[in-house]
């Protein structure tokens, strides 16, 4: 379990195949902030860009700390920015003690959408994405949605035919503490929404069909 507030911007600097064929998935090296990794251990969970992954080997004492993890390739078909080099968003798990400083985050990413703009408007910025038609019931007003990893809120909810258009504020310190930033239009992201919108839909689909 995660909230949606990155710790860290992680670098992956290696993607080597896990196999020859299309069915494998691939081994990612990141490199981290120093002492990221201090408290960091085999088996534990990180969630990239807000794909929940578990590290499969840790070095926390070189001069560039890293990790690695191994990803599936149904995972990789499922998110977007895991099978390339590049800055990704980085966020350790839930500890129940933690404040929960955003929202619930499952770490499951739940589809794609698509950046359309991306510019500063006034000491903000305007991010406007395309979400796929399964997930415009799940979209709402003031409601919260995940982007890469980062918990956010919906300011603006338009219906198209490609789905739904939302559009959010990132204020100065959210663009520059997070991978965010590199985003630009036509980027790729990975969405999940908001999990008890999601249990919600479930208990009122199971009332009907009862």
């Amino acid at each position: 379990m995660f909230t949606g507030i990155i710790t860290g911007i992680g670098q992956i600097t290696q993607v080597a195949p896990l196999g020859a064929s299309t069915d494998h998935g691939k081994r990612l090296k990141l490199t981290c902030p120093s002492a990221y990794l201090d408290d960091v251990g085999l088996g534990d969970s990180i969630a990239l860009n807000g794909a929940c992954m578990t590290v499969t080997s840790v070095d926390a004492t070189g001069a560039a700390p890293y990790f690695t993890v191994d990803v599936s390739a149904e995972s990789l078909d499922k998110t977007a920015g895991l099978d390339c080099l590049g800055a990704v968003n980085l966020e350790k798990a839930l500890r129940a003690n933690d404040r929960l400083g955003g929202h619930l985050v499952s770490g499951h990413v739940d589809g794609l959408g698509q950046v359309t703009h991306f510019a500063e408007v006034g000491e903000s910025w305007e991010l406007r994405i395309v979400a796929p038609r399964a997930l415009t019931k799940y979209l709402a007003y003031k409601g919260s949605i995940t982007v890469n990893g980062v918990s956010l809120t919906v300011n603006r909810v338009a219906d198209i035919a490609e789905g739904c258009e939302i559009s959010i504020n990132l204020i100065p310190h959210t663009v520059q503490n997070t991978a965010l930033q590199r985003l630009q239009a036509g980027s790729k992201v990975n969405l999940e929404i908001d999990l008890i919108a999601r249990y919600v839909e479930r208990m009122l689909g199971s009332g009907a069909a009862a």
